[in-house]
């Protein structure tokens, strides 16, 4: 534990004497905890503060200032704009008709808060024949996420009809999720094709033109 830290939240009562080690616990400003196990035992037994709505805590193991709402903890770390990103510049064939991973394009954040949001921005370039079609896919840990449900046999974040094997498509990726958890939890973007041999990141004609794609993860606090 560091300097400031505390295992618990003392009550005063009236003409208690206070002792040096009373005051420098006040004196740290709002408690400190070495980790959240030491923050929930430090309320509510004999001679501690009953936790309530409004109480402040930091937590010394993930540099976090957290207050309590009333019914849960929540971060003030959310609001520091937690960030991961995965970027491909390299080419991804595939002649699945199946939604596979496509590989380099998976990127993980652990959430601060349950009632947290993730922002899911990226974009993904693709390379088709004239006759081939790439269906595009959101995938949080194994649930797709952001498809339409307009389609009778397609439904998905977008569907990129090839015009020319001298091309490339990009799809936007633009998603607000509700994970509702703090564990670690991975997105990632899946493909599909309609036929043949498809590419990402490259046209299908040749290797001479190619494109990047990318992931972006942003938290949102509630």
């Amino acid at each position: 534990m560091g300097a400031n830290a505390v295992t618990t939240v003392p009550v005063y009562v009236a003409a208690e004497v206070l002792t040096a080690a009373d005051l420098n616990i006040t004196n740290s400003g709002i408690p400190v905890f070495a980790t959240t196990v030491t923050r929930d035992a430090a309320f509510g037994g004999a001679g501690e503060k009953t936790l309530a709505e409004g109480q402040f805590a930091y937590i010394e193991a993930t540099n976090a200032t957290q207050y309590y709402d009333g019914a849960s903890w929540i971060s003030l770390g959310a609001l520091g704009g937690q960030v991961a990103s995965v970027f491909k510049a390299d080419a991804f064939s595939f002649t699945s008709t199946s939604f596979i991973d496509v590989t380099g394009l998976s990127v993980s954040i652990t959430p601060t808060a349950a009632t947290s949001r993730i922002m899911c921005l990226g974009q993904i370039n693709t390379g088709t024949s004239s006759s081939e079609f790439v269906t595009v896919q959101l995938v949080r840990t194994s649930t797709a996420i952001g498809n339409g449900t307009g389609g009778s046999t397609y439904n998905a974040i977008s569907s990129n009809a090839g015009q020319s094997n001298t091309g490339m498509w990009t799809t936007p990726i633009m998603f607000v999720d509700s994970p509702a958890t703090t564990s670690a939890t991975t997105y990632k973007l899946q493909v599909k094709t309609s036929a043949g041999t498809s590419y990402v990141g490259r046209r299908a004609s040749d290797t001479a033109f190619g494109g990047s794609s990318s992931l972006i993860l942003m938290e949102i606090p509630a």
